[in-house]
């Protein structure tokens, strides 16, 4: 019984082994089709190279046969067969030439594959749903687009190639080798399966580490990336040790690898050499008898060697591609399970004009992970011109609301609406374009103020237009006095322009945009007096004649409010005007007498 179930085991652990290799090139195979390579290219540029390869073993052979006339000759008056000797230079030329097309040919075909593979993963990662940024670093991402799509390319167009003209070089070379002197070609062919059985185990070793580097260096990228991009976090933290300790960390794991990868860099090299002085030394040996004894002759001693050179590259590059291939492995893996992810559909559903529509919440639920609630139940309505303010405690769901409004989650229960649709079956593009939205922290793109004006927007703006908006948003000002105006550079993130300044620019965007439904989430909470009065004055300007939905920070905001929402654990637990909650919530007025009281 116990006997049974092993052999029943192994078989299991077979198929399992055969299936997880039919997967891996399934993988690969299913990442080429993706990327649409220039088949007809690549196949071309292939048969150039086999071609190349033909020409390289016909050179021995016909090199043999001319090392042949030199036999018997006086050394003082060697007359040489021009056309022999014609046509071994036109083999080793043609082979050149003919072998860098054909590695031109591929290396284009390569370059094009990477660029369609980019280009498809670009165009998914731009769309892809927001939880996906939420739990992937962005140097991670960025690795997947470079590092892995390139470690594609890398076995496609250069590993690929390689491998299948050294099979068919070393299987050519050992044939010819057997139909020109078959008892020294026997030495060869007992030399080879020797070499693999050196190597094979460096190249297991190699494929592992080379898989764990890749990851590792996506992790060391991401990050690196996200420290760099928050240095003057890193800086009023005082956390330069701390990111200097766990950088160093990640540096030092990255050299184990590399030291792995050296230690088969320092072993490969040494064990080819090895074997090719070897055989070359054998090669010689029994060919010198052979020729000593008149059974060979010293051209065909003169082939072997050449065909000894074809063949201990071509096991080299066999090598190389078991290698190449178990790291090409993981990054397909990575750029499969990339490309599955959801993706927003923009054009999917109805173009519905917003503009006089009442935007209603229904018994709305939403959690961002599975039973960790975050709102419950929550319902208002925001009729058309009027202003809606939400207040209540940090951390109530006062911007999650919002985010559910700008559809960058979906509600997990109940029903947002505009009018008489449901805003799931409008299209993003539709619902977006008509959405202005100012946050606490608006953000900005490295570039000019012109370039963060026209964000997004697909139309023409005069400079008078521009300047029209930056008027109303209170931003002419400061702009005019910037050395080059509209295309003053306002550097990474808007380092170089202050925070006020920041959002009256987010906001003169928003005048550009002309939404019909306006979200401001608490756009002047971490900003200055001085800042908070322009910025206010423009928010104002802004909110005429448009549906506002606002999340409150300031008392004037409050009391100007159509009505008020009071959420608090993420729960609406009370609605109404200013002086209506005042009367009847008790928590609100204690929230109102210590938020606003110094406002």
């Amino acid at each position: 019984m116990t006997e049974k179930t092993l052999r029943m085991d192994e078989v299991v652990k077979k198929r399992k082994n055969k299936k997880s290799s039919q997967a891996k090139v399934t993988g690969l195979w299913k990442i080429i089709k993706i990327a649409h390579p220039q088949f007809k290219l690549m196949m071309l540029g292939l048969l150039f190279s086999i071609v190349g390869v033909a020409f390289n073993l016909m050179t021995p052979k016909y090199s043999g046969k001319l090392i042949n006339t030199f036999s018997g000759q006086n050394l003082k008056n060697i007359q040489l067969d021009g056309m022999l000797v014609g046509f071994v230079l036109a083999l080793f030329v043609g082979g050149a030439i003919v072998s860098a097309l054909g590695n031109f040919l591929t290396g284009i075909a390569g370059e094009q594959l990477v660029r369609n593979l980019r280009k498809i993963i670009w165009s998914k990662l731009i769309i892809f749903k927001t939880p996906y940024f939420d739990n992937v670093k962005s140097g991670e991402t960025t690795s997947r687009l470079t590092n892995d799509t390139s470690q594609v390319k890398t076995l496609v167009a250069n590993t690929l190639p390689n491998f299948l003209t050294s099979m068919i070089s070393m299987v050519g070379a050992v044939i010819l080798m057997f139909t020109t002197d078959w008892h020294m070609a026997i030495w060869i062919f007992i030399a080879v399966p020797i070499t693999a059985l050196l190597v094979t185990p460096v190249m297991i070793f190699a494929s592992k580490v080379g898989r764990n580097t890749q990851d590792a260096m996506a992790d060391f990228s991401g990050e690196s990336q996200e420290t760099l991009a928050e240095m003057r976090l890193v800086k009023s933290s005082g956390a330069e040790q701390y990111v200097l300790k766990k950088g160093t960390n990640q540096i030092q794991n990255l050299f184990k690898f590399g030291q792995r990868e050296a230690i088969v860099d320092g072993v490969m090299g040494p064990i080819m050499t090895m074997v090719m002085m070897g055989l070359f030394a054998l090669i010689l040996v029994v060919g010198s008898l052979r020729v000593a004894k008149g059974e060979s002759s010293m051209g065909t001693l003169f082939s072997f060697i050449m065909y000894l050179f074809q063949i201990m590259p071509a096991l080299v590059s066999i090598g190389t591609f078991g290698s190449t291939f178990a790291k090409t492995q993981g990054a397909t893996h990575r750029l499969i399970t990339l490309l599955d992810e959801p993706v927003e559909e923009l054009d999917k559903g109805e173009n519905i004009n917003v503009e006089g529509l009442t935007l209603k919440a229904d018994h709305v639920d939403f959690e961002y992970e599975t039973s960790k609630p975050i709102l419950h139940g929550i319902s208002f309505e925001a009729k058309p011109n009027t202003i809606v303010a939400f207040a209540g405690p940090s951390g109530g769901g006062k911007s999650t609301i919002f985010q559910l409004l700008e559809r960058f989650y979906e509600p997990t229960k109940g029903v947002i609406s505009i009018g008489t649709h449901n805003i799931e079956n409008i299209s993003l593009n539709s619902w977006r374009s008509q959405i202005g939205f100012v946050s606490q922290d608006s953000s900005i793109m490295a570039g000019t103020i012109r370039d963060n004006l026209t964000y997004g927007l697909e139309s023409e703006f005069s400079d008078e237009r521009l300047w029209e908006v930056l008027r109303l948003a209170y931003a002419d000002k400061f702009v005019d006095k910037m050395p080059e105006k509209l295309n003053t550079q306002v550097g990474e993130r808007g380092v170089k322009v202050s925070g006020g300044q920041r959002q009256r620019l987010a906001i003169a965007r928003a005048f550009l945009r002309n939404p019909k439904i306006l979200m401001l989430d608490e756009a002047t909470a971490s900003l200055d007096s001085e800042s908070e009065a322009m910025v206010q004055r423009a928010l104002e300007q802004l909110m005429k004649n448009r549906t506002t939905l606002v999340i409150a920070h300031r008392l004037s905001t409050i009391v100007d409010a159509d009505e008020i929402y009071f959420i608090e654990s993420g729960e609406i637990t009370g609605s109404g005007t200013h002086q209506e909650l005042l009367n009847s919530h008790k928590l609100y007025a204690e929230y109102v007498s210590e938020q606003f009281v110094t406002k």
